[in-house]
């Protein structure tokens, strides 16, 4: 079974959104981590503002990365585009039925960047194997959160690592159920 991997840019606060113009003072050392996901990864899983940002650059983008996003698959979640260049397949129809299809399927890693709806809809229906928080000590007050809306998500830490500029890489999986989840059984 393929596992799905997202990895986000957030703020001490939780806010996602529009992460170029706040994170650009800081130069963490993250360029050997995020050239290793993408390239442990079969395909990307993108959410249709991060597709249109991404289809806009990556494509004259050269250099290994470059590359290797280019000739990676990608699945995009949209309601509006039916269309879609740059080696990218709407994901039709009920989303999360697709992303649970597509992680039956063979292949390696699913890897998600950005696409912050995208994924708060992974999450709430489990279907994120893996989230890695690139945590930037800042705090901005009003945003885009990525946690909102009420979900309780419990989570494990499976590893922290500081990348510099006072960067925090924090992976976390789901958390294992509890004794009384198990006992419940099914609804």
């Amino acid at each position: 079974m393929r596992k799905v991997i997202v990895t986000e840019f957030l703020t001490l606060d939780g806010v996602y959104e529009d992460s170029i113009p706040w994170h650009r003072d800081y130069s963490p050392d993250d360029g050997q981590f995020k050239q290793d996901e993408l390239f442990e990864s079969d395909a990307l899983l993108l959410g249709r503002v991060t597709y249109e940002g991404f289809a806009a650059y990556w494509p004259t983008a050269t250099g290994a990365f470059g590359d290797r996003m280019n000739s990676l698959p990608k699945y995009v979640a949209t309601t509006t585009l039916s269309s879609l260049a740059w080696n990218a397949t709407p994901l039709v129809g009920d989303v999360v039925a697709a992303v649970r299809a597509l992680k039956q399927q063979d292949g390696g890693q699913l890897l998600v960047y950005g696409s912050g709806t995208f994924v708060q809809t992974l999450l709430r229906h489990g279907l994120v194997d893996e989230l890695r928080l690139m945590v930037f000590p800042l705090v901005l007050g009003s945003g885009k959160r990525l946690f909102m809306g009420g979900d309780r998500l419990p989570l494990t830490l499976v590893s922290s690592r500081d990348l510099g500029a006072g960067v925090m890489l924090l992976t976390y999986g789901p958390a294992p159920a509890s004794h009384d989840e198990q006992s419940a059984g099914p609804g």
